[in-house]
């Protein structure tokens, strides 16, 4: 672990220089707004290591497919969100000397990433190597309430310098690609000038006409006044700005305002971009910074309004589960059904910005019950959207009869993957998009959707395991062989037990929800019977008896459930085994090694038993819990608030304490060394439903919403809202007591420790807490 930055419960602060960290610090301080986003890279060039990284959502690069080893079901190409133009770029000049903190003394060195406000500050005292000292105050916004626009307000004063100061704000095309392919051209330079004091750049993605056009303008002031000041028009291919200049004695500051508008072809007409992006930042600089910012901040306040959690007694805890919902709303708006939540975000380039399963497992439930918005609403609907292109990807596999295979990775619908593992084989991906839409319907108590679109998915999602599965005759049971389950240090296994689990219950899910829109909206029922040519007596039919004889592997005399056929064959240790200097074993150890241990990756038979918790009593939960956890290394961000949510659920509140701590802080102290690639945008919301799912115990029994807290020793008290059924709900665990009250809605029944109760809007309820 890496533990340089300071603790703080509403800032992320790193108040000296380094170096050594200054790629991770650039993942850390990313900055955001849903639309677009930036790595934390700093405005003036820096000549030694660092990954400058710009992302604009929705506008993909059509990429080669690049494999070893062809196989038939591979995409030819796959699509990924590409490094973007440098927008953000500010240069300082002196008559003849360009700061760089690689170069210059850095004497004094703060930044700090206000997260209750959105904003980024950082200040810098350096010495050029003429010795010549200046002293810098940056702030940076990636406004929420305008998401077509970037502000930066550059400020620098003269410390001992005298002559004159240019700071020079551009528009930078030259663009870096951070894929191992970072020779190929991406981009083309469509058109690039200057009018006035507003410059722009249109570029566009090659191969496929996604386009994106940015433009700048700029205020600039030498100690809070404009000077006459003749700025030198900057006009190359792949640059464009300005240079502005005075000159200064010591004690001089001298500020530039950057405004930038980032206009895409997702949201405007290609031949309207330039005309939308001059005529935008030009109305921003109109409406000044201050009132920009102002709207801004409120922004932010609006959102922890809804999402906050109050965390007593543990800073630590408090500014890590604030900064994983800072950026996930950072990454994600809610507001277009087109877009969806890579795992990186805006903050890397690694899985290309594509989409995963990780969003139905970790922020579907998180938007579920943190907001009364339609957020989720929108993420099912991009994956319905989507849905043709998964009966294609099913077909190319050998599936027919509209069934549908989601794909493993994906921005347009098509699969982005080419690992045979992997993209064949980790199928269990399927279940949790049926999950989710099966959990949409369950907390906001509405059938609409599923009426309308998710019925349609699955169908196509039960038919494809009506074919994938096989029955064995010496079982006399139905298995799925060659697949890989969550745990990916195991691949192309035979009946992994939660892939077996979740297909049934994918199927039963489908089967119930049949049952109820035909009884509730038979013309719906009747339109999707239609247009899926759905035989129902036939189709059905097979499904139950999948269900009623699905072999799900298990060790009676443990009373535990097997991972896969051959798992107990292996060498059962835990990870204590492994030294320290080799972890984590996906960084030392051969492919082969991980195959042949063990060790797991992330949650397997655990996660089912997460999901499918109304299945299964405590002593179950607890017998496998006791058995696979202590061979689990937690090298996937998908693991470890699973497993602190069950061993919440067990009573073991250290151990999920422990583990919430890991999730919650997985990133901020770089648990896995990899931070500096960097955020595990889409696992974030799992530090929040450790609290809730977990320490809060909220689970759904016969429709109620049920809760059975449990307070870690080193908290206080921890307060947060849920959303169920169109009510809104305050709950605050402290000492001994839990206390709950109505803040939206007309009445609401809980449940809390076994005993229901009624909540009428307005009116609390206290509880207290058993030991």
């Amino acid at each position: 672990m890496k533990k340089y930055l300071k603790t703080d419960e509403w800032n992320i602060i790193e108040d000296s220089f380094h170096a050594d960290y200054l790629r991770m610090s650039e993942s850390i301080f990313s900055l955001g707004n849903g639309r677009f986003g930036q790595r934390g890279n700093f405005e003036e060039p820096y000549s030694s290591d660092c990954y400058r990284g710009s992302f604009v959502a929705g506008i993909p690069f059509l990429d080669n497919t690049r494999v070893g080893w062809w196989k038939n079901g591979y995409p030819h190409f796959h699509t990924r969100i590409p490094n973007a133009a440098d927008w953000s770029h500010i240069g300082l000049r002196l008559i003849d000397e360009e700061l760089d903190l690689a170069i210059w003394d850095v004497n004094s060195f703060r930044r700090c990433l206000n997260m209750k406000e959105g904003i980024s500050y950082r200040d810098v005292e350096v010495t050029s190597p003429r010795g010549n000292r200046l002293s810098l105050h940056v702030e940076h916004i990636t406004n929420m309430a305008h998401p077509n626009l970037c502000l930066i307000k550059y400020s620098v004063t003269s410390l001992s310098y005298s002559g004159k100061v240019s700071l020079v704000p551009l528009l930078d095309g030259n663009i870096a690609d951070g894929t191992e392919y970072a020779n190929e051209k991406i981009w083309n330079i469509l058109r690039s000038g200057a009018a006035g004091d507003c410059s722009y750049l249109w570029t566009q993605t090659r191969r496929e006409d996604a386009q994106i056009c940015y433009a700048m303008t700029y205020q600039f002031y030498k100690n809070n006044k404009e000077p006459i000041a003749n700025p030198i028009r900057i006009e190359k291919e792949k640059q464009v700005g300005f240079s502005v200049g005075t000159d200064v004695k010591p004690g001089d500051t001298v500020t530039i305002i950057k405004y930038i508008s980032i206009v895409s072809s997702l949201h405007y007409e290609r031949q309207d971009l330039i005309e939308e992006a001059v005529s935008q930042v030009r109305e921003a600089k109109t409406i000044g910074w201050n009132a920009l910012l102002q709207d801004h901040r409120q922004a932010w306040l609006d959102i922890w309004d809804e999402a906050d959690v109050i965390i007593e007694g543990d800073p630590e805890a408090q500014q890590g589960i604030r900064y994983n919902i800072f950026q996930l709303y950072q990454t994600y708006r809610g507001d277009d059904p087109r877009l969806n939540i890579g795992p990186k975000g805006f903050t890397g380039e690694k899985y290309g910005g594509n989409t995963y399963w990780n969003t139905e497992l970790c922020c579907v439930p998180f938007f579920l019950l943190s907001t009364p918005r339609e957020i989720v609403k929108n993420l099912l609907i991009y994956r319905y959207n989507q849905l043709p292109k998964a009966i294609e990807n099913a077909k190319k596999l050998g599936f027919s009869n509209g069934a549908a295979l989601f794909p493993q990775v994906t921005n347009n619908g098509e699969e982005c993957h080419s690992e045979w593992e992997i993209t064949f084989e980790e199928i269990h991906r399927n279940n949790i998009i049926v999950y989710a839409i099966g959990q949409h319907a369950t907390m906001t108590g509405s059938l609409e959707y599923v009426a309308k679109y998710g019925l349609e998915v699955m169908i196509a999602v039960s038919r494809f395991w009506s074919q994938r599965v096989s029955f064995s005759r010496p079982k006399q049971k139905y298995v799925i062989l060659g697949v890989t389950g969550p745990n990916e240090y195991e691949n192309n296994v035979d009946n992994n037990w939660y892939t077996n689990y979740s297909c049934t219950q994918c199927l039963k899910i489908t089967l119930g929800y049949l049952e109820i829109i035909a009884k509730e909206n038979p013309d719906e029922y009747a339109r999707v019977r239609r247009i899926t040519s759905f035989n129902q007596a036939e189709e059905t039919e097979r499904w139950k008896d999948i269900i009623a004889r699905m072999y799900l592997p298990e060790d009676t005399e443990q009373g535990i459930f097997i991972q896969n056929d051959g798992y107990m064959d292996k060498e059962l240790q835990s990870t204590g085994a492994i030294p320290e200097e080799e972890r984590p074993i996906n960084q030392h150890w051969s492919w082969d090694r991980i195959l042949r241990s063990c060790y797991i990756k992330q949650s397997d038979v655990l996660l089912g038993l997460y999901l499918y918790y109304f299945d299964f009593d405590t002593d179950t939960t607890r017998r496998n819990f006791d058995f696979y956890e202590p061979m689990t290394v937690h090298e996937s961000s998908l693991s470890p608030h699973i497993h602190s949510i069950l061993a919440a659920r067990i009573g073991e509140v250290e151990k999920a304490y422990e583990l919430f701590m890991h999730t919650t802080r997985l990133d901020l102290d770089d648990y896995n060394n990899e931070t500096d690639q960097g955020l595990h945008i889409t696992s974030m919301p799992g530090s929040w439903l450790a609290i809730v799912r977990g320490f809060a115990g909220l689970q759904i029994h016969g429709g109620i919403l049920s809760f059975s807290p449990v307070l870690p020793k080193k908290w206080s008290g921890y307060t947060f809202k849920v959303n169920y059924s169109g009510n809104t709900l305050h709950i605050r665990v402290a000492g001994k007591e839990i206390i709950f009250s109505l803040t939206a809605g007309n009445k609401l029944n809980i449940g809390v420790y076994q005993n229901v109760y009624e909540l009428k809007q307005g009116s609390s309820l206290t509880v207290k807490m058993t030991e």
